[in-house]
């Protein structure tokens, strides 16, 4: 049974938990980060240098940054229909899953650390706009992909793609800001929901 380390209600760590789920795995989990055991501990650190969540352990192979456990996940655990073995169908969910953690995430974080966790030292009003516009740019780009798929991020089958991105849009929607309307965000929104690992770790109030 593999081992995840890492708290519950970790966007990055809901990822594993999400996908685990998907492909029916069985594991273990500790909860370590904010408000557990520390990440800096020496234990933890020896095991992931960079003192961050999550960090999986399957027998002797440890492993972490989220989106390269969730590949690992699927190649190791038939997660084929979720991260395909042909080299463009992956190169394009590969994209997304990059994007997603490169350009989503970079135009989030300054509007999040000051509407959510009431960061002090993110307090500049001008950046925390900044950052909602670069969030909302983002967003359209994503908005614009649904319409062409209409249906998941990278097509018709759900893939890992719609993990990392799922996950995404539920920090979108909990967010207290005002939206731009993006109707195919909210379609897709809806129809992760009637995905029964969706509303235990997409749509499930964690931000």
């Amino acid at each position: 049974m593999i081992k995840i380390l890492g708290r519950a209600d970790s966007i990055n760590v809901r990822k594993l938990l999400w996908l685990c789920d998907e492909l029916n795995i069985s594991y273990e989990r500790e909860d370590w980060g904010r408000g557990f055991q520390s990440t800096q501990e020496t234990a933890f650190l020896k095991l992931n240098p960079n003192a961050t969540i999550p960090v999986l352990i399957d027998e002797d192979f440890v492993l972490w940054q989220s989106n390269s456990i969730i590949r690992y996940l699927a190649n190791q655990y038939n997660g084929q229909h979720l991260y395909p073995l042909d080299a463009k169908q992956r190169a394009e969910v590969d994209q997304w899953i990059d994007w997603q953690g490169i350009e989503l995430n970079n135009s989030w974080t300054y509007a999040l650390m000051h509407l959510v966790r009431h960061s002090p030292l993110h307090q500049d009003l001008e950046r925390v706009e900044q950052s909602i516009q670069a969030w909302s740019k983002h967003m359209q780009i994503l908005d614009q992909q649904l319409e062409k798929t209409g249906s998941y991020v990278t097509g018709q089958n759900f893939s890992l793609a719609d993990i990392v991105i799922g996950l995404s849009v539920q920090r979108w929607y909990l967010t207290p800001f005002e939206k731009i309307d993006f109707p195919y965000v909210q379609n897709y929104y809806e129809r992760l929901s009637q995905r029964e690992a969706y509303l235990k770790w997409g749509n499930n109030g964690q931000n």
